[in-house]
């Protein structure tokens, strides 16, 4: 029986990463898929290395954490175990259902800590740092693509042409920004080996039924799994929303959620690559969209009460970001024309309220359930 149940949690973990996989490799390579610079085949393999070597540096931190510093590991029975990544994988599912990006990582760590309340062995002050972070890296992603919207990018789409044009001629500067393109989709794909591998086998490696290094090689090879096969789908449409922006915003996303992950993964904290990227690519739209208005004009309406323009709900934050061409003039701050870019054109307030709610659901969720599965079957330690 005991044999039979630690089967079960090796396929629900390579179930788990199988997935990770095929979404991750979207997010990481779409671009340079999209862009013709790099093949499917290629984009997946590297994806498989640098996931891996992701979860060996970096990603053991966040194994270690979630494996005994949430709960001890004592509680970690590999009934429990199992459980608990089955409460990952119900995640994937909802994820896939809706079309929202649903985050494993603060899922999983939902349902280790239901285990924790409900065994009476829940460590408070790990759970706090955790949540603290959680509201603390959007809020960074944010404002620090705001500023790079609202200051730098119209000056990086001036000078940086990463298109090739329309014969097919590739300048020396656009051969740069290809190897640019790729170098970050190897950055990204290292940042999500390093957060998601603990969703895949934390709980199995917390149970000491299965070691560290074979746990890690375990996540990394189901992730490889998911991108050479299910990937291919996401690369066929170069991956999600994200990539539905012009490609140096892109990459900017890329580079900055990838820098906050891969700093909460080598503290130990367990994250939202999602998130991250999500409110990246909403603080660069709205940075953007508000050039047209200098701070001491918009601190002025704000204290007059003057409510701000509205404009047609269809605009998007990619419309917001495509306003820039590549060796075109930079108006300089306040002297846009604000009737062709709008603060309120980076994006639908409705999506990213459907979004973020999923973001809080999720994880509540999964913590209420798991608490009431170990309260009502107590199969832990």
């Amino acid at each position: 029986m005991v044999e039979l149940l630690f089967v079960v949690g090796i396929a629900v973990a390579v179930f788990v990463g199988f997935n990770i996989g095929g979404s991750s490799t979207g997010v990481a390579f779409g671009p340079a898929v999209g862009s013709g610079t790099l093949s499917k085949l290629l984009a997946a393999a590297l994806m498989t290395g640098f996931a891996l070597l992701g979860g060996w540096t970096v990603g053991r931190e966040v194994v270690n954490t979630m494996g005994g510093q949430i709960v001890p590991q004592a509680r970690f029975t590999l009934a429990a175990s199992v459980a608990v990544l089955f409460f990952v994988g119900f995640a994937l599912l909802i994820s896939n259902l809706s079309g929202v990006p649903a985050s494993t990582s603060m899922t999983a760590v939902g349902a280790i800590a239901g285990l924790g309340a409900a065994s009476g062995s829940l460590n408070m002050d790990k759970m706090g740092e955790i949540i603290s972070w959680w509201l603390i890296a959007p809020v960074i992603a944010f404002w620090f693509c705001a500023v790079i919207g609202r200051y730098f990018y119209p000056y990086l789409v001036s000078n940086i042409d990463l298109e090739p044009d329309e014969d097919g001629n590739v300048t020396t500067k656009q051969r740069i920004g290809q190897v640019l393109v790729v170098v970050i989709g190897c950055y990204m794909a290292f940042s999500a080996g390093a957060s998601n591998v603990a969703n895949a086998v934390a709980p199995l490696v917390g149970s000491g039924e299965l070691g560290l290094e074979p746990g890690i090689l375990l996540a990394g090879g189901a992730i490889g799994l998911g991108a050479f096969t299910i990937a291919r789908r996401t690369l066929d449409t170069v991956g999600n929303d994200l990539t539905d922006l012009p490609l140096l915003a892109a990459l900017i996303v890329e580079a900055v959620s990838a820098s906050i992950i891969t700093f909460l993964s080598a503290l130990g904290i367990p994250a939202s690559l999602a998130v991250s990227a999500t409110m990246a690519i909403v603080g660069l739209g709205w940075g953007r969209a508000t050039r047209t208005t200098k701070i001491s004009e918009a601190a002025g309406k704000a204290v007059s009460g003057e409510a701000p323009e509205q404009v047609a709900p269809e605009k998007s934050v990619s419309a917001a970001l495509s306003a820039d061409q590549p060796g075109g003039e930079v108006a300089r701050i306040g002297e846009e024309e604000p009737n062709e870019l709008k603060a309120s054109d980076l994006f639908n307030p409705g999506t990213t309220a459907r979004v973020i709610s999923l973001w809080i659901l999720t994880p509540s969720l999964s913590a209420v359930a798991s608490f009431l599965l170990f309260s009502a079957f107590p199969i832990y330690g």
